[in-house]
């Protein structure tokens, strides 16, 4: 029984690679582009999207198969993905055929193809529960149900009266335009796809250890030394995957463990860690998903994107090294040069480093060059098979190429469910039209108020965050809240960067913050104690997007609604250096000597007044800023002074 057993998983197990690695050659074979007259897709629109769905779904279901054998879930689960996978493999078949006959003249939907969709739904929203959790799942039912119930809701939730036979079938799946299968499908299939895939093969060619090594040992002489490296490996690895928790899972297990042995507890190791691997999707070339579809739905060039966000992330990683610098001062930890358990890198983890920057570098030439996001993937691509090479590990055994492929494409299937989950939430909010609704209420509450506006979108980015990946709160919000934030003045690649750049951090905000429980699991710390040191070490990703708001030009593009100007924009550098030390001194309570509850106020206060608009905001906060610096320095030299006379 037991030999039946593990052979039957081995089986399933082999199916799911061969499904994974048929999802990563299917979609790569749809957005590859022409090699002279040589080109294998795009494949029909309706025909492609059917099938390449089909396969995830098959895939997920049998991964719930594979989940059970391993003990890790029940029959009952098994039970009901199997059941779903086959009615679901039914839907994209109905799709199809509904498609084509809509494509022949016209389609009259009735309850026969409403209650396919609701399968459909119902289907995605299941595996998407079990795959993601509870949130992103329940937001998807409840727009399902004030699709179907909204025109009997009180007051202004009301919508207008519908036949919901053709509400839910065509805004659940049968278009092209909306629903699971509609453009936000589209959007990722074509474009985040490929980096997907890139990203599992970078994270696959064995340059991860060697990152850490060479990390460690570029950061041995520091007092924070191992946090320090965290903060470094994490910036570099993060790029590569774009994934918080991936993050904090491929270099955490490393980095963790001797952050605490450095002296650090294990909360503070945990929280510098989640911090620093979810800024990894903020940090370019690559950055993670959700960044890719803004530039879709923002209708600007992704090397737009790219030089926008570049000064914004590197301000957050500065802010990380500060926040350990004080850290490690309060704690009195001093520098180590030996790092136990961390070899010494050598020659090939140098040369291993070019698996990640040659490929980074033909990214972002292709990108000013002018071709696509998926383009520029595809070349990475096939540039980074042969230089894998470097690698003896990979020459000795290059099936893990196909390994880290498949890889690829299982992720992907995981995240399409995501995907469909936020799709039905758009539609419903498309189809009832919320976010007109949201953006007149916003407007009547608070009149001229950007910053009140932008307070409720970053509440909403935060909470819809919870437990949920960055792409579906991204997209969620961006839908409801961004129109009102364009009518008070803010351009459109300003006020999508603001809410991208909050959906990003919801992933260490308490309660639910995924990054910063990973973490914790790791550092054998409390999940809401790491959560808060998390949402504190890392908290210039929420100021950060309010500084840009109220000065677009900190995104240095045009795009952002100023004109770049050299002078002001290196004031506004100043400002934000100088406001991030006092963030990390007040937040960490040190300087040269710890702060008394007035010092970390008055810190708090010179902050704040920097980062905010306006000349006079700005003289009076630098001003307070040079005052309560030099004071504090006087204070620890006269300090000194009395000690030296004493002995």
């Amino acid at each position: 029984m037991l030999f039946s057993s593990r052979l039957l998983l081995r089986l399933v197990s082999s199916v799911i690679v061969i499904l994974s690695l048929m999802i990563c050659l299917y979609g790569l074979a749809n957005v590859m582009p022409a090699i002279g007259d040589f080109r294998i897709g795009p494949f029909p629109l309706v025909f492609f999207r059917a099938t390449f769905f089909a396969l995830c779904i098959v895939t997920i279901a049998f991964s719930m198969m594979e989940s059970y054998l391993l003990g890790k879930t029940n029959i009952l689960v098994a039970a009901i993905s199997t059941a779903f996978m086959f009615g679901m493999l039914w839907c994209c078949w109905s799709f199809y055929q509904v498609s084509a006959a809509l494509d022949d003249g016209m389609f009259l939907f009735g309850s026969s193809e409403m209650w396919v969709a609701v399968l459909a739904s119902a289907g995605a929203l299941f595996f998407c529960w079990r795959i993601w959790g509870i949130p992103v799942a329940l937001l998807g039912v409840i727009g399902i149900l004030y699709m179907a119930t909204g025109q009997y809701w009180p007051g202004p939730l009301q919508t207008v009266s519908h036949d919901v036979n053709e509400t839910l079938a065509q805004n659940l799946l049968y278009s092209l335009d909306s629903g699971i299968l509609g453009s936000t499908f589209a959007i990722v299939i074509t474009t985040v796809f490929p980096f997907i895939i890139l990203g599992a093969l970078l994270e696959g060619v064995g340059a991860g250890d060697s990152m850490i090594r060479i990390a460690f040992h570029w950061m041995r002489k520091t007092a924070g030394g191992p946090a320090h490296a965290a903060v470094l490996s994490s910036a570099l690895f993060g790029t590569v995957s774009g994934s918080a928790v991936g993050n904090v899972v491929g270099t955490g297990v490393i980095t963790i463990p001797m952050i605490k042995r450095r002296g650090f507890s294990a909360n503070f190791a945990g929280a510098v860690e989640a911090s620093a691997s979810t800024g990894g999707q903020i940090m370019p070339p690559i950055m993670g998903a959700a960044a890719l579809v803004m530039a879709d739905f923002v209708g600007v060039n992704y090397m737009t994107v790219i030089i926008a966000v570049l000064v914004p992330s590197i301000a957050y990683y500065a802010s990380l090294f500060a926040m350990i610098v004080f850290e490690s001062r309060r704690l009195n930890i001093k520098a180590d040069d030996e790092f136990e358990g961390v070899d010494k890198p050598n020659k090939q983890d140098y040369l291993n480093l070019l698996l990640i920057f040659i490929p980074l570098i033909i990214i972002v030439a292709l990108l000013l060059y002018g071709l696509s996001p998926s383009g520029a993937s595809i070349a990475a691509l096939a540039c980074l098979f042969p230089l894998s090479l470097i690698n003896p590990d990979i020459r000795a055994k290059p099936v893990k190429l196909l390994n880290s492929l498949s890889v690829g494409g299982r992720t992907f299937a995981g995240l399409l469910m995501a995907i469909a989950a936020v799709s039905i939430v758009i539609s419903a909010l498309s189809a009832t039209g919320v976010p007109v609704k949201f953006s007149v209420l916003l407007s009547s509450i608070v009149s001229n108020s950007l910053l009140v506006s932008l307070l409720v979108a970053a509440l909403c980015c935060i909470v819809l965050g919870m437990g949920m990946p960055t792409l579906p709160a991204y997209v969620t919000v961006a839908t409801i809240a961004i129109p009102a934030m364009e009518q008070l003045g803010l351009a459109p690649l300003t006020a999508h960067m603001f809410v991208f750049f909050i959906a990003v951090g919801s992933a260490i905000t308490p309660p639910v913050a995924i990054a910063a429980f990973a973490a914790a699991s790791i550092a054998k710390g409390g999940p809401i104690g790491t959560s808060v040191q998390a949402s504190k070490v890392g908290i210039m990703i929420f100021v950060i997007p309010f500084t840009f708001a109220f000065n677009p030009l900190l995104l240095t593009v045009a795009d952002s609604g100023v004109n770049f100007e050299l002078i002001p924009w290196l004031w506004l550098l100043v400002k934000l250096a100088v406001g991030i030390l006092l963030m990390a001194t007040a937040l960490s309570g040190f300087h040269a000597h710890k702060l008394r509850f007035y010092e970390v106020a008055a810190r708090l206060v010179a902050a704040i007044l920097l980062f905010a608009p306006g000349l006079i905001w700005d003289q009076v906060g630098i001003s307070l800023a040079i005052f309560l610096w030099g004071w504090h320095l006087r204070h620890d030299l006269k300090i000194s002074q009395r000690f030296k006379g004493a002995k």
